[in-house]
């Protein structure tokens, strides 16, 4: 679990469309675990230029004891793409993991013309790469993991409306690109107030089907201010360790 958490501050960073018209937006998220305390933060960033090409980019790191035992474990998340009537389209995604003396490359072609998607990556250890690949995806999407998050005011136009949503996403590999988000209706509000604050929120889940989350199913609860920006995300009752919490503090 210490080398793998960092996947999840990737999906508290959620933004409206007033959000995406500012040119440069940072925000600061830390993340707790159980009784480990503190365990990481990331750092999100949405850059906008004058064409209307953006560029997201989160950088995840482990702190503390985790830190040591992850072996100063590292994620890098980057999209880069075109905003085009406030939608965000992915044209390059790509991942980047690091600790101790290895590191994984992911990067996936988006092509909105030829409707495909191409996979490369490798993996290196000491400068000397020993596993490297290319591939078609079998499915087409125009969102990667992140821009499906910032886009998810427009695929949800009605916030109050409960529901389960099914979206494609680059990156959301162990699923198929699939990825599943909920909207609870009046009377299951209750437990994400109770688990997230009560505040002008809208509460949804996104599930993610991931064995990083010692689970069949991760089930990620995210509290969304009027602004588009997640305040708060739970990953409820991991296996002997409890909540995993992100929350913003800048």
């Amino acid at each position: 679990m210490i080398k793998s958490f960092l996947f999840v501050l990737l999906l508290p960073f959620v933004y409206c469309s007033e959000a995406v018209a500012a040119k440069e937006t940072k925000v600061l998220y830390k993340v707790a675990f159980g009784i480990f305390g503190e365990m990481g933060r990331a750092e999100a960033r949405l850059h906008i230029d004058e064409n209307d090409y953006y560029t997201i980019e989160i950088h995840a790191y482990a702190t503390g004891l985790a830190k040591t035992l992850s072996k100063n474990r590292q994620e890098t998340h980057i999209s880069r793409g075109v905003v085009r009537d406030g939608i965000l389209y992915s044209q390059r995604y790509e991942v980047i993991k690091s600790y101790g003396k290895k590191v994984i490359y992911k990067r996936y072609d988006i092509d909105e013309k030829k409707r495909k998607i191409e996979k490369y990556f490798y993996a290196k250890k000491n400068g000397t790469i020993y596993k490297e690949g290319r591939q078609r995806l079998s499915y087409w999407t125009r969102n990667d993991l992140l821009t499906l998050y910032f886009n998810i005011h427009r695929l949800i136009p009605d916030k109050k409306k409960p529901g389960r949503y099914l979206f494609r996403a680059v990156g959301a590999e162990r699923q198929n690109g699939t990825v599943e988000v909920f909207v609870p209706n009046v009377r299951e509000r209750q437990s994400y107030i109770d688990t997230l604050g009560k505040g002008d929120f809208w509460y949804i889940t996104a599930i993610i089907h991931q064995k990083i989350f010692d689970s069949d199913r991760g089930e990620l609860m995210l509290a969304v201010d009027k602004e588009g920006i997640t305040q708060k995300a739970v990953l409820k009752d991991l296996i002997m360790f409890g909540d995993l919490v992100a929350e913003r503090i800048e």
